[in-house]
């Protein structure tokens, strides 16, 4: 009984993509858009909250990618560099916005006293919401708790929290170092759940 062929592995087979988009093969574009086309658009939808201009996000980042994939060197995953790619071009968009209302990032920090306490003890959270209802009550809240942090941290949560990158995915798809990143996730939460602080702290006993 003859051995089955060994299957290609991923870095293989994102090498061998990689090879056909640097010699312009359009069928190899159409595989990239294929395989993260949905993933990216998540991305985009998640930073920009358009749909319409969302999509104008993706298939801009897919063309910039298709044009400078010469100078990928594969010292990432593809789709982590085509997730800076996406997200770049995202910034780029809110930032010509200008619209966006942003709650100041010191405010929503826990203060300390002169001794190094908390100058107000952080409130305790009640137990998980119950009902169906409920829970979309909840994420309808973070959603737009979210969307009040100041946009370096608000991205950083994003993509550590709900893409679920890495520590050190998550820095080099915004070109900071993996310790910037912890610091940055850490105030984004600290500012959360101070956003939070009097819907969840209702129902604590």
């Amino acid at each position: 009984m003859s051995t089955p062929p060994a299957q290609p592995s991923t870095i293989d087979r994102e090498a061998a993509l990689v090879a056909r988009l640097r010699t312009g093969d359009d069928a190899a574009y159409e595989e990239l858009v294929r395989d993260q086309g949905g993933r990216m658009l998540s991305v985009a939808r998640r930073l920009v909250r358009d749909e319409d201009e969302a999509r104008d996000v993706v298939q801009e980042a897919f063309l910039s990618a298709f044009r400078s994939i010469g100078s990928f060197e594969a010292q990432s995953r593809l789709s982590t560099w085509l997730h800076r790619i996406v997200v770049n071009t995202a910034l780029m968009r809110l930032r010509k916005r200008k619209t966006r209302r942003e709650t100041s990032i010191d405010d929503l920090l826990p203060k300390f006293s002169g001794d190094g306490g908390f100058a107000a003890k952080p409130s305790a959270w009640g137990e998980e919401s119950s009902t169906a209802s409920e829970r979309e009550e909840d994420r309808a809240a973070v959603r737009e708790a979210i969307e009040k942090l100041p946009e370096i941290y608000r991205t950083v949560l994003l993509l550590r929290d709900v893409e679920g990158l890495s520590t050190d995915e998550t820095a080099k798809v915004l070109d900071v170092t993996p310790n910037a990143t912890k610091v940055r996730l850490h105030r984004a939460h600290q500012a959360l759940k101070t956003l939070l602080d009097s819907r969840f702290s209702e129902a604590a006993p």
